[in-house]
């Protein structure tokens, strides 16, 4: 057996848990690269546009907060603080990334720019199939 010296485990201590954690850090991905993240993202500037564009289609307000903090949630379990959080959330190229398909997602699921009845017809398709963008709107 191993014997350590009283004054030296608190530094051994550190030292595991540094060794300990390192694995666990290296595998979490930047916040923009976690696709529960920026999925859910997408998945939300798809149901806002659809709101934005059908006029008999609702965005489910509370149920879309809810589904933002749910995602906030998730980046803070995978050790995120609330300031790296802010910072992706603030940062105009990752929301003109995600933006950009989120629209591309809306034209291939058939919605057609200035036909705003396509859009709804996405709508409807989502609220059917009960997809994370149909439970973010309302018929």
């Amino acid at each position: 057996m191993i014997r350590i010296s009283p004054a030296r485990r608190p530094a051994i201590a550190v030292l595991l848990a540094l060794v300990w954690a390192a694995p666990v850090a290296a595998e979490i991905p930047p916040i923009g690269r976690v696709e529960r993240i920026t999925e859910g993202l997408i998945d939300t500037a798809i149901a806002y546009e659809i709101d934005r564009r059908c006029d008999s289609l609702e965005g489910r307000r509370l149920a879309g907060l809810a589904f933002l903090w749910s995602l906030e949630a998730h980046a803070r379990s995978l050790g995120f603080s609330r300031a790296e959080i802010e910072a992706y959330i603030d940062n105009r190229e990752e929301k003109a990334r995600l933006e950009a398909i989120a629209r591309e997602r809306l034209r291939n699921m058939g919605a057609v720019e200035g036909e705003w009845e396509s859009y709804c017809a996405v709508g409807r398709a989502e609220i059917a199939k009960g997809s994370q963008i149909g439970r973010l709107l309302a018929d």
